[in-house]
């Protein structure tokens, strides 16, 4: 018999409900939580841990990466940006370097609030960044 879990059932229907936009902006918060955890357990030398956290920051930038329109300009400058970022998290993970991962960090946090911005410019039907 299945025990139902209210947790995993709300976080499903979050995501089963969510616009494409939404979905980015969850996906940028599991990688800036992943790179948390990372940090954290490179600073306790839990070295399984940080791992598993980094191939999970790797994997979202990977699907991102995946994902670009390849037929607009921007998608070949986020190209760009994830190729950098795949490489500092190897970088990272090789060397379990916590000041790489920070360094990760500041580029995932402004991509993730420059999408949160253009989320809120979309819904007031603005088009332009003031």
């Amino acid at each position: 018999m299945a025990v139902n879990n209210p947790y995993a059932a709300y976080q499903n229907s979050k995501i089963m409900t969510a616009s494409p936009a939404e979905l980015i902006l969850m996906l940028y918060d599991g990688a800036i939580k992943f790179s948390n955890i990372a940090v954290a357990a490179i600073e306790k030398n839990d070295i399984e841990k940080a791992h598993n956290n980094i191939i999970k920051t790797e994997r979202i930038i990977l699907e991102f990466r995946a994902s670009l329109d390849m037929k607009y300009p921007v998608s070949k400058d986020f190209d760009v940006v994830y190729e950098y970022l795949i490489r500092r998290l190897h970088e990272a993970n090789i060397k379990k370097d916590a000041e790489i991962m920070e360094e990760i960090l500041k580029h995932l946090r402004t991509m993730r609030d420059t999408w949160k911005e253009v989320m809120r410019l979309n819904a007031t039907g603005q088009t332009q960044v003031s």
